[in-house]
């Protein structure tokens, strides 16, 4: 089958799946775009149905684009390669408000894909891929070589048996470095369609690949090339589900505290709280880490330790690796 194909079967399983789902009608809640696609992402992660219904009707009023980019990261971030299914059903719903207006309208279709994340078994290997390649000391002098190849030696790399995150490192420079730019690589112009059309003549499986294709050209994160290099691996790799072990939640307003994350002015305000108290670990970053990095510093600890715990996490040796 070939992309305009698999795509089309896509849409048509997301409006048949859609037809008889009767969509929930929770309320806005009083919050930024910011902490509503914060608790809409963590939601997700968590199983939490009813706060994820809860956020995406408060950006679908408030912020309508940043819902559906959203929704689109989170299926690649968090979904992966545990269910690819889903992560075809949330690509495709992502093909316009022409589109969706056929399949029973803006949030009919929203409920539908959120509901189905949140249910969904997660894999946030993709994730993990990305912050290995980006700053993992090992992989400092692949960043320098790789920046200078052509595209078609990064594709021969990406599709190679160099070691994961290299072959992850050569895909993202292949679709380019913008817009997820860091300090750690070079900026360099993409030829996505060079890369994607490389995977499929390298035997990844066309499905994977197209839809990859697909939610790059709609939300152009390089998790989703990672998504088509990961699936060969989790395909042969002796899996299970297991939930993590979860905090107790406490709430703050409307939202969980877990949803207050660095990321968010209010997630950074409760942290600058924090350090100034009396507890072991604010006295201890005061004493080690740099006063205008100290926010930066807790707040990535917590995202990385607590904000990203899962119900129902795919464990495959792979993805415990990249963990």
């Amino acid at each position: 089958m070939n992309g305009p194909i698999i795509l089309n079967n896509a849409r048509e399983l997301l409006a048949d799946k859609i037809f008889s789902y009767r969509e929930p009608k929770p309320s806005p809640l009083k919050i930024s775009p910011w902490l509503a696609m914060s608790l809409l992402q963590k939601a997700i992660r968590r199983g939490e149905s009813e706060l994820a219904q809860h956020a995406a009707a408060t950006l679908l009023l408030i912020a309508p684009e940043r819902l559906w980019r959203r929704c689109g990261a989170a299926a690649f971030e968090e979904i992966g390669v545990a269910d690819l299914g889903t992560v075809s059903l949330v690509t495709a719903a992502l093909s316009g408000k022409r589109y969706r207006a056929t399949i029973g309208g803006e949030w009919k279709a929203a409920s539908f894909i959120v509901d189905l994340m949140t249910r969904a078994p997660k894999c946030r290997a993709a994730d993990d891929l990305l912050l290995t390649a980006d700053i993992h000391p090992r992989y400092q002098r692949a960043r320098e070589e790789l920046a200078t190849k052509t595209t078609a030696e990064l594709v021969r790399i990406a599709t190679g048996d160099a070691a994961l995150p290299v072959r992850a490192l050569a895909a993202w420079y292949a679709v380019g470095t913008h817009p997820r730019q860091t300090k750690h690589l070079s900026a360099r112009r993409g030829e996505p369609a060079a890369l994607f059309d490389g995977l499929c003549e390298a035997g990844l499986p066309h499905t994977a690949v197209e839809i990859a294709r697909e939610g790059f050209r709609k939300i152009g994160e390089p998790l989703c090339p990672f998504v088509a290099l990961l699936c060969p691996l989790a395909s042969v790799e002796t899996s299970a589900i297991q939930d993590d072990d979860m905090l107790p939640a406490i709430m703050v307003g409307e939202v969980p505290g877990w949803a207050c994350d660095v990321y968010v002015r209010e997630g950074r305000l409760s942290l600058q709280t924090f350090l100034q108290g009396d507890s072991e670990t604010a006295r201890w970053v005061r004493d080690h880490v740099p006063a205008g990095q100290r926010v930066n510093f807790l707040g990535t600890v917590v995202f990385r330790v607590e904000g990203g715990l899962v119900q129902q996490r795919l464990r495959w040796p792979t993805g415990v690796e990249l963990r």
